[in-house]
């Protein structure tokens, strides 16, 4: 669980600039992609545009995540997980990290509490919206890590949690991959870095990486060769993490995707086999 990190330390940013990373989720894409030509040479490519919604796609990309992100395939487990890992984002807690300094548990909770006000998470609504932006356990400590555990162990929380991780990460990556024109593969790595570096168009966000492998690489639905451009979609990102001390290990790129990506599987068929932070995963 301690391999739980995303890029910028919130102790470095302003309320303002976390609630423009995650409490908003722009519209993805900087401009809409040319239409494909009936005889354009990349007509095979649009036709083997992804679905990683598909629900047995999902699952798979499920457990990517989880195992970079919780060193476990059981990413079901992951809903009553919380912890403050020392990043600089107060705790991060639930399926994909959701963060008291980010913005994205205070909205995770609202939502929780809206469709469930009689809750035991409801009552620190007023410490997250205080603390968001920092690092702060101020109003939240032991009691709130135990009402969290109790809340996790409902349908409803549990639904609230897949409901924002769609809605601010999945649902808007995979929405943009296939706009992109790009496998259930390419698919996955957009989500993998939204979920890293947060949805945004600054430069060390998921925006700010995909504008950039654009600089280098046509996207299948520009005319390009998907390979070529999740190439570039990769260096891209490897620069990012980079930046900061807790991503100089990029095996989530290296030993994972482009595992995938060298073995020609733009479908993410299984048998899957990768490593992350050295350890080893497999999917049958």
């Amino acid at each position: 669980m301690s391999k739980k990190l995303r890029p910028v330390v919130i102790g470095a940013l302003g309320a303002a600039s976390v609630a423009a990373l995650v409490i908003t989720t722009p519209a993805l894409s900087s401009a809409a992609p040319a239409p494909l030509a009936a005889n354009s040479a990349t007509s095979a490519t649009a036709l083997a545009v992804g679905d990683l919604s598909a629900p047995a796609k999902k699952e798979i990309a499920m457990k990517l995540v989880s195992s970079a992100e919780n060193s476990s395939l059981d990413w079901k487990a992951q809903y009553k997980y919380i912890e403050d890992i020392g990043d600089g984002r107060g705790y991060t807690a639930g399926i994909i990290g959701f963060c008291s300094g980010t913005g994205d548990m205070l909205e995770l909770v609202e939502a929780y509490t809206n469709s469930v006000p009689d809750n035991p998470l409801a009552k620190y609504l007023p410490a997250l919206r205080k603390v968001n932006g920092t690092d702060s356990h101020a109003g939240l400590g032991s009691a709130f890590e135990s009402a969290w555990k109790q809340a996790a162990a409902t349908t409803a929380f549990q639904t609230a949690q897949n409901n924002e991780r769609d809605r601010v990460y999945f649902d808007p990556a995979v929405s943009q991959g296939k706009s992109d024109g790009l496998s259930n593969l390419g698919q996955f790595a957009y989500y993998d870095a939204i979920v890293m570096h947060g949805p945004g168009d600054s430069s060390d966000s998921f925006g700010g990486i995909r504008k950039a492998a654009m600089k280098k690489a046509k996207t299948p639905a520009q005319g390009g060769d998907e390979a070529t451009y999740l190439k570039a979609f990769f260096a891209a990102r490897k620069v990012i993490m980079k930046q900061e001390e807790a991503h100089a290990d990029t095996s989530r790129v290296d030993t994972e995707q482009v595992v995938f990506l060298n073995a020609g599987n733009f479908d993410l068929h299984t048998p899957l086999k990768w490593k992350v932070y050295g350890d080893s995963y497999t999917i049958n």
